[in-house]
């Protein structure tokens, strides 16, 4: 079943960020030794610098998973069936038995939540096909997804197909928890602190542990609620200093194998650099903006030098959502399992019209 399509458009295929909390320069000059390619460094990567977003398709990252997703949907949408039965084939288990009876332990591991979430939520869109038609999934203009689901933005808007997808993203999450393994880590997420105060906290806590056990924003979600990642030490220093210190309301530490977009996971970025190269990457048909810098891009050279940088980097989710509504998005669908996207979306704008496709 290579090369599987399977629908008409197939799955192959800044003045505003200055007035943010934290510069974007400042964030991306967090993010490790690896400079970012920009547009202006690549002639081929200048198509959608003046994309204008009416529609966006937003894809869920780690955590959004939950043990019965998909049980439904392979029942009632016969090509999300499909996609199910062919990425067992590729992963080599039943990707959909884990997904819709667990155990918990199993679908919360890295390597299984990360291609699970992945194929639910193409199969979102296969459940949107059905019951709205064609043109509600070819009315997207601008993709995104939330760490793990730009892998699914990409697959959808036919960066690369549905099989090189999935293999990208199950190397992705053994990666990533064979690099967790190595070395202990961690991710807390910080409530009711702006994103100043936030980076603060890290640079305080910080400065408390060791060399290397440190920590910093990973994910910049909303304004109260970023998630820092760092080595063990530097975690506990956060819940001990959060409250007392900085009147954050609460910290809660994420069920994470580890510190996802930090140093910690450099392991996995030779892995996935790797695996891009043999890749056949293309230019995707709509927008899908990057986790790294908030841009979308269109050389596929490009593309696969954010995606290996990714797991390092921090997650720049506040910054892409205020820069589509600032642009004129207009309505967002929520694609995949749960809803943590819209809640993080009502935060930033909350009259802003968003959907959710389940599975």
């Amino acid at each position: 079943m290579a090369g599987l399509v399977l629908n008409s458009f197939s799955y192959r295929g800044t003045e505003a960020l200055a007035r943010r909390p934290l510069k974007l320069r400042q964030i991306l000059g967090r993010s490790g030794p690896h400079r970012v390619l920009t547009t202006a460094e690549s002639a081929g990567d200048k198509k959608f610098a003046d994309y204008k977003p009416k529609t966006a398709f937003l894809f869920p990252g780690q955590g959004a998973q939950t043990v019965g997703m998909a049980k439904d949907v392979v029942n009632e949408v016969p090509k999300a069936k499909e996609l199910f039965e062919h990425a067992s084939d590729i992963l080599g288990y039943d990707l959909l038995k884990v997904c819709a009876e667990g155990p918990k332990e199993r679908l919360d591991k890295t390597e299984i939540s990360q291609p699970a979430i992945y194929v639910a939520s193409l199969a979102a869109v296969e459940k949107l096909r059905l019951t709205e038609g064609d043109e509600a999934a070819q009315k997207a203009d601008v993709a995104c997804g939330l760490s793990l689901g730009e892998y699914t933005a990409l697959a959808f808007a036919g960066a690369f197909s549905f099989e090189d997808g999935l293999k990208l993203v199950d190397l992705r999450g053994k990666s990533m928890q064979q690099a967790a393994d190595a070395q202990p880590s961690a991710m807390v997420s910080v409530i009711g602190l702006d994103a100043d105060k936030t980076a603060e906290l890290c640079e305080k806590a910080s400065h408390e542990v060791g060399k290397g056990e440190g920590v910093r924003i990973a994910n910049y979600l909303c304004n109260g609620n970023y998630a820092v990642s760092g080595g063990v030490p530097g975690c506990e220093a956060v819940e001990r200093l959060a409250k007392p210190d900085f009147k954050a309301r609460m910290t809660v530490r994420l069920a994470v194998a580890g510190a996802f977009h930090t140093h910690f996971m450099q392991p996995a970025v030779e892995k996935l650099r790797e695996a891009l190269a043999g890749t056949k990457v293309v230019t995707p048909r709509i927008p899908v903006i990057s986790n790294v810098d908030a841009e979308p891009h269109s050389d596929p050279e490009v593309i696969k030098d954010i995606l290996a940088r990714q797991v390092t980097s921090p997650v720049l989710w506040e910054a892409t959502m205020k820069t589509l509504l600032e642009k004129g998005l207009e309505n967002s669908y929520e694609i995949g399992p749960n809803k943590v996207i819209a809640g993080i979306f009502k935060r930033i704008d909350k009259k802003h019209n968003i959907q959710n496709v389940q599975v």
